[in-house]
This record gives structure tokens, sequence and C-alpha cells, in this order.
């Protein structure tokens, strides 16, 4: 007891008081020596042997965990990697040169994490988290591991519920549905980013989130992507990822993952979302680096092993989740570039096993300028019709292998060959089906434009019109769309569909608007005449 509180008893302190003093003072004492004992818990501390290329070789760390942060000096993170007896292998996740041999490292006890949340709606991060639009901090409490299991089977429910991605070609021939994961591949400067932010575009008033993460890419094309985003108002509903081209080959590695919490948060909140990974073979590549520098097996093309790992437990996270756990779906795109059109290469014949289908933009197309350049032929949605809404099946049931057959024919027909009247006809009717899938950039369409369009390729009216006036007669049923009476216009988004009759209503409506612009056949066939008569004569 010190002096002070013994001058302060009274003179009449009984021996209650005295020893209700003295327990009070040995609990101050006990709890100072906890907090001393806390300050020092002891703390594996480990140094650099070597750092080079994104990768550090660390000792001194014998109890850290696999994939467990790592912190460097200055805020520098890293992941253990490669965990041997004597040392662990890190992959650095940011200014890496400003490292050298000999810095402590210190153990996290912790997994790489990433906040989630409506806090980052509308923002541009990096894989870290770390706002790139400077528009101040990120508020947001809740963070969640980038590698998390995927959910477990009974969990899902079907993929029943359609996608609308606003481009024809796609929601009429090769439908996406909620929870699926469809790939876009092809030669680049085909135009597979120009597909994937048409969706999102697409997306505006429909309550989609979206999600998209640009791996590996140059920092003019995602700035573009952010000003088109921004100039079509998508941007309040979608948060951008972005591992740029010159960054450390960790960052890009770890940004589709992180890309993933971020929207499974949302999806486990009831939410829809998309996904967008641009692209996939920038993140084979720097995995690839990677395992190179940590001197790991190499297999083929010098891939690991495991890149097929890589992928899967990726995409094997988006889905629909049943009611019981929010309803919610993630719905994802990833893009693979080919080369040479060869989709029978590695990493495209990897991802196109583990996807539920593949949209492929042919290079052939892009240059006859017939935008977007899908190649009906080979791309194909393994969910097909049980996610797309009735009134498609009702007026492009048929579509796909019309299609299929006119460019069989016009294939044929390039070589010179005479083709009799009836497939002269195929051949009239699919080139005026190709102008009608045709479709500038960031000009979605709506449902009932779509479907009042594809009812007038199925019923043949475009037929007798020229192919240089297709523009304007499609212009001008995209104006009588917005007569569709409510009732139709309800039923075509229901699952009921149309009836017989609100079908030969929009037939009606699409005859009207497409009256001025018809021609006599004789017009129409006789330079297709003219040309068969000419096929085959060498020139004088």
């Amino acid at each position: 007891m010190t002096s002070a509180e013994r001058d302060t008893l009274p003179n009449t302190a009984t021996s209650d008081d005295l020893e209700n003093m003295l327990e009070h003072t040995f609990t101050n004492i006990g709890q100072a020596t906890k907090d001393f004992k806390m300050q020092l818990r002891p703390r594996e501390v480990g140094s650099i042997i070597h750092n080079a290329n994104g990768v550090a070789t660390v000792s001194g760390l014998p109890n850290v965990g696999s994939e467990e942060l790592i912190h460097f000096r200055d805020g520098l993170l890293g992941i253990a990697f490669n965990i041997d007896e004597d040392e662990v292998g890190v992959v650095l996740l940011g200014d890496y040169w400003k490292l050298k041999a000999g810095d402590q490292v210190q153990r996290s006890g912790r997994v790489m994490d990433v906040p989630v949340g409506d806090a980052l709606l509308g923002r541009v991060i990096n894989p870290l988290g770390e706002p790139l639009d400077n528009a101040g901090p990120i508020n947001g409490d809740i963070r969640l591991p980038i590698e998390r299991p995927a959910p477990p089977i009974m969990d899902r429910a079907p993929v029943t519920t359609p996608l609308q991605t606003g481009i024809k070609v796609i929601d009429a021939l090769i439908p996406i549905g909620r929870g699926q994961r469809e790939l876009i591949l092809g030669d680049r400067q085909t135009g597979k980013t120009a597909l994937a932010i048409d969706t999102i575009v697409n997306q505006r008033g429909k309550n989609v989130l979206c999600v998209y993460c640009a791996i590996g890419q140059r920092g003019a094309s995602v700035a573009k992507v952010i000003a088109t985003l921004r100039q079509h108002d998508a941007m309040e509903y979608t948060v951008v990822v972005v591992a740029e081209g010159s960054s450390p080959p960790g960052l890009s590695y770890i940004a589709p993952y992180a890309a993933t919490s971020i929207a499974e948060a949302f999806m486990e909140a009831g939410r829809d979302v998309v996904i967008v990974y641009d692209d996939l073979t920038q993140h084979a590549r720097a995995y690839r680096e990677l395992s190179l520098l940590l001197k790991r097996p190499p297999g083929r093309e010098a891939f690991p092993g495991d890149i097929f790992y890589l992928h899967s437990r990726l995409l094997e996270r988006a889905t629909h989740l049943n009611d019981d756990h929010g309803g919610g779906s993630l719905t994802a795109l990833p893009i693979i570039e080919t080369e040479a059109q060869d989709i029978s290469a590695y990493i495209p014949t990897n991802l196109i096993s583990i996807t539920d289908g593949q949209i492929y933009l042919s290079p052939s197309f892009f240059e006859l300028g017939i935008l977007p350049a899908v190649d009906v032929g080979r791309s194909v949605s393994r969910v097909g019709g049980k996610a797309q809404r009735k009134a498609y099946r009702t007026v492009a049931s048929n579509l796909k292998l019309t299609y299929a057959q006119f460019e069989e024919l016009e294939t044929f027909s390039r070589f010179g060959a005479r083709v009799d009247t009836a497939s002269q006809k195929v051949i009239d009717h699919g080139q005026r089906v190709r102008m009608s899938l045709k479709q500038a950039e960031c000009t979605p369409f709506s449902v009932e434009e779509q479907i009042l369009i594809l009812l007038a390729v199925k019923e043949g009216l475009f037929d007798t019109i020229p192919l240089a006036s297709m523009p304007k007669a499609e212009n001008s049923l995209l104006i009588t769309a917005k007569d569709i009476p409510k009732t139709i216009r309800d039923n075509i988004e229901s699952v009921k569909g149309i009836s017989d009759e609100e079908t030969q209503t929009l037939v009606d409506l699409a005859k009207a608007a497409l009256a001025r612009f018809i021609v006599s056949e004789t017009d129409i066939t006789e330079p297709q005449k003219n040309t068969e008569d000419n096929a085959g004569t060498a020139p004088e």
C-alpha cells in the first residue's frame, strides 16, 4: 500500500476495508503484468535471401502457412507460395524493386483479403482493394479472402433466368442465363472486350451488378473502357478491378480471385452479378512466369501442371444459389485470346472444357464488317433454351439452322457454281438474316425490339427489301416497336410468351413499318441472275 493510500484511510478503518484495498491493488498489478506480457508476445521475423522479378526467397519463418500474407518493409505485401524446409518462396504484390537481400519480413497470421460491399460500386481499385480513381478512401469494414471454396452443389439452383445482353445474335442464338459461365474467345482486335462492355451497359435498370476485371491490359485500354462505362451511366452499378500490364505478375495473378470475392459478396446478399475477366490468357501467363521463377516443374508450353486448376477453381465460384441461400447469381464471362484462329490451343481448350459454352469471334467476319463478329457455327450455349424467354423460342427456333445452311451455300456459290432458284432464295434470305444480326457498339436492343426484328426475319419480310435499305428498314422497325401494346410487351417478358394472335399482331405491325422499303422481286433478283449468267466466263 502506498503512503498516499495510507494517508487517505480513515482512522476507523476496519480489517475488511484494508482487505478490499489490497485486493484492488493486486488486481491492478495483475492487469499491468498481463498487458506487459501481451506486448512481449513472440513474433516470427525472417529475412530476405534473394529478390528478383516479383518473387522473393525468405528464411526464418518456420511456421508460415501456405498462401499466408507476409509483411515486408514500407507496407509491401507478399503471399507464401513455396513452403520448403529451410526457405519460403513468396510472390510479391507491389514494387518489389525497393526490397533487397537482408531486409526483415514478418508473418501476418492471415490470408490475402479484399474489402467488399456497396461502397465499391462506381469505384476503380487494384487487386489489393486500394482506390485508383482519386475519389477518396473506400469506407468498408467487411473483408473477404480472395481464395474461397465454391458453393456446394446442394446450395445451387438450375440456371433458368435469362441474362439479356442486348445483343441480338447472342440473345437469339446463344442465350446466356444468370449463373452461367460463357467463354468469349477470338483473335486479338476482334471485339471481345466490346462484347462484354455492351453486356454491362445493357444491365442498366435491370437490378444486375457488374464487376469488370482487367488483367494485364494497357492503361490506355482500361481508361477507354472506364470512359465508355461512365458515358453510358454504367459505373454506378459496376466495380472495376485493374491490374495493368506494367504491374508485378503477383497482382495480375490475384486480380481475378479478388474480383470474384467482391462479386460473391453481392451474390450472397441475394443480388444478381455479372463478372468479366479480361483476359485469362494474361492471367495464365502471369502464373506461368511466377511458377518458373519459383522453379516449379514446367509442363506443356512451359505452363505448370496445375494450370487447369488455376482457372477451374475460379470459374466454379460462378453459380446460381437456391432460395435457401438468398437466390443470388454470379454470371462469369471470361475472355480468352486465340492465335491464328486456333481454338484447340492449350489454354482455350482448358477454358472450353470448364465453361458452359463459348462465343467465338471470327477475324474474317470482323474484316468484312460483320459486327459483332460472332461465328454462329462455332459458338454454343450449353444451357440453351432453358435460360431463354419463350418469345425468343417462338420467333428464332430455326434461325440457327437457317443461318448454317446459308453459310454452307454461300461458300459453295463463291466458286462460281450455278445455284438453282431454291438455293438462291436461301442465300438471299441468309444475307438478310446476317444483316439483321449486325449491331453497332454500345447500342443495346430491348427485348421487344429484338423480337420484332427476329419475327420479321422469320416471316421473310426483309426478303423483298434491297440489302442497301436494310439499315433504314430496321430503324423503322425500332420506331414501330414503341407502338407494341402493353399486354404484348408484358407477355414477351413473361414466362408464358406470346400467343398466335399476338404474333400475328406483331407481324402486321412489322409489315406496315416495312411497306415503303419493299421493291418487286424482279428488281432484287435481276442483278444476281446477271452475275450467275456471267459466272465462269473469262474476260476478253
